[in-house]
Formats: structure tokens, sequence, C-alpha cells
């Protein structure tokens, strides 16, 4: 069943502007309490965002939709998406919302949440929520209406949890780190986590300004750190997003390491340790094809799945797998987080960078991606990927590739776009092929 309000990863959308309104959002506090409500406990949700504007607004307005269904409600201001997954298992909540649109600019807005094991929602909560706002809640009585506090100690809690992954006989004593917060959710905790370890921390992206969060700054704008590690002489530059649930690093040379190098690093390393599970890790179909050749060379399994860490980690908690990711960096590691940890992720490549003594650049490079290319087509209705003649091209492009590279097309869950990527040994023949289907679905899209 399709949904109307939730994405692939919660719900989403231009502030002000349809669901990303003040009344929706109380909505969805009103409909996902109500849904929670289970039992004679007195209910409690945990409410996190990063650092937009908008999200005084959306705050208080799930303040007021929670507390009116009968449930308390814990503040805990600027806080990673992750830390919100982990606070609401430790506090012992029922629900867990993060005010966020991740790497989006700061007139986007978004809500994610999480159930009482710290786990984004099954599609059925997703749909029962949904059915929920278009319906009628019914509201508490007047002595049963919820109440709401802050946390003063909920960054402290999560720098806690964060240190704790890393090795305990290990210190960052010697090492000059660049880490680049995007202006959002991690701007305190990240650079206070790597100092307490022992680390000369260089901070930028850390004077959030309600909307300067992912602007020029952060994971998907590394210039600026591939500048400051190179000028600042650190041995390692690591970027957050908005809310710091996913990482890319920069070694020494300001050359960019992406998710994929990222989780090859990790999964080598656990393998040696003999901590990988299930002898591999879990990526989605953008991971390069050279990630999966060069974990092959190791013994090393790939299981992949749709695009979505959400996917990932449904397909790690069925299969066993504690390592998973995207090539993006959203980056899994069950055996700590419920979700993607981008500071957790980056404190274990820096267990691995001290283990093996070596320059970043010498260590996280550990295969050559093939080339690969993306395109996008818009496309006004209809389904073109159906159509019997794009079927033909595709079919043919697969049988040129087979054996030397990959094809992968899909529609886009959150624009009317189909996303066409093929990657291979050969760079002129993947363009090649990805402008023939491109070509096809335009035909056929009219």
């Amino acid at each position: 069943m399709a949904r109307k309000y939730f994405g692939t990863d919660g719900i989403r959308g231009l502030t002000n502007k349809n669901p990303m309104t003040a009344a929706m959002a109380m909505k969805v506090g009103m409909a996902a309490g109500a849904h929670f409500r289970r039992g004679d406990h007195r209910h409690r949700v945990v409410i996190g965002k990063d650092t937009r504007l908008s999200g005084y607004m959306l705050e208080s307005a799930m303040v007021a939709g929670f507390t009116s269904v009968g449930m308390d409600v814990v503040l805990l201001g600027p806080m990673p998406t992750p830390a919100v997954a982990m606070l609401t298992q430790s506090m012992r909540a029922d629900l867990g919302v993060m005010i966020s649109a991740s790497h989006n600019p700061y007139f986007d807005n978004g809500i994610k949440l999480f159930g009482p094991d710290g786990y984004k929602l099954s599609d059925a909560d997703e749909l029962a929520i949904e059915a929920l706002i278009d319906g009628d809640i019914d509201l508490s009585p007047a002595p049963e209406i919820g109440r709401a506090r802050r946390v003063d100690d909920a960054q402290g809690r999560y720098i806690h949890f964060a240190k704790s992954t890393f090795p305990e006989n290990m210190r960052l004593d010697g090492m000059k780190i660049v880490v680049d917060c995007a202006n959002g959710a991690a701007y305190r905790v990240a650079p206070t986590a790597l100092w307490e370890l022992g680390a000369e921390v260089v901070s930028i992206g850390v004077t959030p300004n309600g909307k300067n969060i992912n602007d020029g700054v952060g994971s998907t704008a590394p210039t600026l750190l591939c500048e400051t590690v190179v000028a600042s002489g650190a041995q390692l530059g690591i970027a957050l997003d908005g809310d710091a649930d996913r990482l890319i690093v920069v070694d020494e040379k300001g050359h960019v390491v992406d998710g994929d190098q990222l989780m090859a690093t990790i999964a080598s390393g656990w393998a040696r340790s003999g901590r990988l599970k299930n002898g591999g890790l879990v990526a989605t179909v953008m991971s390069n094809l050279g990630l999966e050749r060069h974990l092959a060379t190791q013994g090393i399994g790939l299981v992949r799945t749709s695009v979505g860490d959400r996917h990932v980690l449904e397909a790690m908690r069925a299969q066993g797998y504690n390592v998973g990711g995207e090539q993006s960096g959203h980056i899994i590691l069950s055996d700590y987080a419920t979700t993607g940890d981008g500071l957790v992720a980056a404190l274990q490549i820096l267990a691995e960078l001290a283990r093996a003594g070596v320059p970043a650049s010498e260590l996280l490079h550990r295969f050559e991606p093939l080339p690969q290319l993306l395109k996008n087509v818009r496309f006004a209705g209809g389904k073109p990927l159906e159509d019997e003649a794009v079927k033909a091209v595709i079919a043919g492009a697969e049988a040129e590739l087979k054996g030397r590279g990959r094809l992968v097309i899909r529609t886009s869950g959150t624009e009317p776009v189909i996303r066409v990527m093929a990657e291979g040994d050969d760079p002129a023949q993947v363009e090649a092929v990805v402008d023939r289907i491109c070509e096809a679905v335009r035909v056929a899209a009219g």
C-alpha cells in the first residue's frame, strides 16, 4: 500500500508547505502518540532536532500534539539523529522523534520517528499513523494531558556513548583532526568527543545560525574540509551532514574518501579481528562494483539492497550482518547503533588508522572505483520503464555490460525522475550505454 505522507526516510518537505507545516507536525504528534499509547504506564516521547530555523516551530507543534494525547515529552535540543535513537532506548521511551531534513538546505525540514527499540518504524506502523492523521484522534481528558521538560545532559550522554565505541586501550594523542559538522546537529558533540579522546581538533561548520546548515559545508560539500586539512597539516578530515547520520572522510592529501571505501576499511579490519558477522557486509545497488571485487579478494561477501539505509538495515537484521551502509556515507554498525551514526563510524576509522600506523591516504583508498555515471530523466507521468522499446534498449545494454559492468535503473521515490546508472571497466562504453537508455526513456515519456 502506497504511503501518503511518509517517504523513504520519514516525512520531509519545504517548510510551511504541506506536509511540513506546524499544523501537520501537531497532527503527526497526535497520531504517533495515539498509536504508541500501549498499556497503563506513563508514556514518554523524546524529541531531538537539528539547527534549522524551522525546528523551533515544528518542535513546539509536536509537543502540543503529543501532550494532547497524554504523552510526556522530553526535549533534547540539537542532537544527532543516532543520538535520538540511542536515547529513545536508554530512557525507556515509547517513541523517538528527530526533526531534520538531513543534508537538505535549511528551508526544508522533516520528521523521523523511532520506535521504543530505537529502530525506524515499520511500514505497518507508518501506515497506521497515516490513517490516524487523516482521521479523528481522541484527546486525553484534562487531568491526563502530558507534560514537557528539557534534559540538560543529553549531549553528555551521547558523547559518553560514542566514546564507549572506541577501543579502551587507544587514545588519539598526537593526531590532528579537522571535523566539519555542517553547521548541524553535531556541532557541539562531535568536536568534544574527539577532544576528550586526546585529538587536536580543528572545527569548521560549528556556527549554526538557523539558515547555514549544509551551506558550503558538511558531507555533501567537502571542498572547505579538503582545503582545511591540507592547510592545517591534519592527518584526517571528518565531514558529517546536517543530522550527523552520514560520514565522508578526507585524507591528509585532501582527497575525499566515500562510504564504499570506509565500509571496506571497517569490514576488513573487523574480519581480521574476528568481529565481522556472517562474513560480509550489506550495501545498496549504488555501491561501486570495485567494492564488490575488492571484498571478494579477501573472502568477504556483499549483499546488495534497494537504495536507502532503511533497506540496508532490514537486510542486516534479517540476515545477521553487523556492517552495512551506502556510498553516500550512511554507515550502520549494528554492534553499536540502530541507525547510521557518522561519529561512531569515524571513530572506527580512527581506530583502524591507529592500529595500522600508516597515513590515511595509504589505508583508506582500498580499491580503484570503476567509472560510474548517473543521469536523471524527468517525466511528466505514466510508466516509461514499462515501454517495450525501453525494455529492449535496457536488455541490450545489460548484455553489452555483462561481466564488465553493471546497470541500475530506478524511479526516484521523491520526485518524477528516472535515475539511470551504469558502471564498467570502459568509461566510453558506460557513457554510451547511459545516453542510449536515457534517450529511450525520453522518447517513451513523450
